[in-house]
């Protein structure tokens, strides 16, 4: 190696460990932008590096809580988050992130108790009316649910999530109009939103409404692979009595799911009922019993599809 080549391989070090330094002990208030475009554990070793030199830094130890809690690592982010709100407990989106943890955890108490100290700093927070009015209503508490995403829908009235939940929400406490209209409302905001037009295909669909057909084969053009809307859309041509076209649609959700014991066993009993192909029915059940022995269904159909061939 020549001497030109010697320096400029020492330059290329010595920028690289500048680089490195730079990156370690710049101003942690900018973070976000520090971690934005890295993968998930690029992210990690960053924050770790930073919190080795900012070890007191309220900052750094929310990020890598909120990481760790994207990463399915719970406990590690209830220690993060803990530890951030001991340096700094004025801050409203850290004990969101924390109660974000704690469920994540299982802990609902705690979520409960973090929320409520996040919702105490600012009582319009987004974030924080967003997650209790999720733990609330994940937790069967539909009236707190509605009124933390009220607020959110109050100032900001396309929030699809808080919208999509309070649909759900109207849906469990069985006020199907209102639940209609709240996802409509979504459609209308956002028409490639496929989650929408299956809830709606699915609510018209218990009611054997023939209006759901559009719903559902809308959200099946939106995301091909969703068999619970296939299987929907199917069913409720069965209920309509259009056998063929669910037939056709059941047979199309067994391409992708080729072991859908509901699926197969609705095919079989169509055979049987429909179309009076006793052996073919049978063939549907046998089947179904293969993949669930105890398929209660297939077996009550299949001991009727046997008394009828005789």
């Amino acid at each position: 190696m020549n001497m030109l080549s010697r320096l400029k391989r020492a330059n290329l070090l010595a920028l690289s460990t500048i680089m490195l330094v730079a990156v370690l002990y710049v101003s942690c208030d900018n973070i976000e932008g520090d971690l934005s475009n890295l993968p998930a554990d690029k992210q990690l070793e960053l924050l770790d590096a930073k919190l080795r030199h900012h070890p007191r830094n309220a900052s750094l130890y929310y990020h890598r809580g909120k990481l760790y809690t994207s990463m399915g690592r719970g406990q590690e982010a209830v220690k993060d988050l803990e530890k951030a709100v001991s340096l700094d407990d004025d801050e409203c989106d850290y004990y969101t992130a924390l109660g974000d943890a704690y469920f994540s955890t299982g802990n609902v108490g705690k979520s409960y108790g973090a929320l409520r100290q996040a919702l105490q700093l600012d009582p319009e927070n987004k974030e924080a009316n967003l997650k209790m009015g999720e733990i609330a209503f994940y937790s069967g508490d539909y009236d707190r649910a509605l009124e933390n995403l009220s607020k959110v829908t109050a100032v900001e009235h396309d929030n699809r999530t808080a919208l999509y939940m309070k649909s759900f929400i109207y849906k469990e406490k069985g006020d199907t109009l209102n639940a209609v209209k709240l996802l409509r409302k979504v459609i209308d905001l956002y028409p490639d939103y496929a989650p929408a037009y299956e809830e709606v295909g699915m609510l018209y669909a218990d009611q054997r409404n023939p209006l759901g057909i559009d719903y559902l084969t809308t959200a099946v053009q939106l995301d091909s692979t969703n068999v619970q809307a296939i299987y929907g859309l199917a069913l409720l041509y069965q209920d309509l009595e259009e056998a063929l076209k669910a037939e056709e649609i059941y047979r199309q959700l067994l391409r992708i799911d080729p072991g859908n014991v509901d699926a197969l066993n609705n095919l079989g009993y169509m055979e049987m009922i429909y179309f009076e192909d006793y052996d073919r029915a049978i063939a549907y059940f046998d089947s179904v019993l293969v993949l669930d022995p105890n398929y209660e269904r297939a077996i009550q159909n299949r001991t009727l599809a046997l008394s009828l061939r005789k």
